[in-house]
């Protein structure tokens, strides 16, 4: 069983940058691949990026790519999603997710462990 708790949402305008942030308890943190994945009410729980055990690879959906890093700090057990030029439609429940698979499954019936959320409001 492993825990996941989201920080670092909140209200920011577009054009600027917030990290989130993800940690970790519960299982071996640093066997496991992790990720990120957003939701809008209505609508299908999608991937947004993940990153490897080991921190070496990553992975970004199309519509953050350029503007997302996630990064991961194995001895803190915390994962990050830096996100800039934020745009409304980035708007949405951003979901920290950890699952033994390598790479993380980029759809969300497939992924093993999921945090409460956090939520992230882009204003134009």
């Amino acid at each position: 069983q492993v825990q996941l708790i989201e920080s670092g949402g909140g209200l920011v305008q577009a054009g600027g940058s917030l990290r989130l942030s993800c940690a970790a308890s519960g299982r071996t943190f640093s066997s496991d691949s992790a990720g990120w994945f957003r939701q809008v009410p209505g609508r299908e729980r999608e991937f947004v990026s993940s990153i490897d055990w080991s921190g070496n690879r990553t992975y970004y959906d199309q519509s953050v790519k350029g503007r997302a890093t996630i990064s991961r700090d194995n001895a803190k057990n915390m994962v990050y999603l830096q996100m800039t030029a934020l745009k409304p439609e980035d708007t949405a429940v951003y979901f920290c997710a950890m699952d033994p698979f390598d790479p993380l499954p980029d759809d969300s019936d497939y992924v093993d462990s999921w945090g409460q959320g956090t939520q992230v409001t882009v204003s134009s």
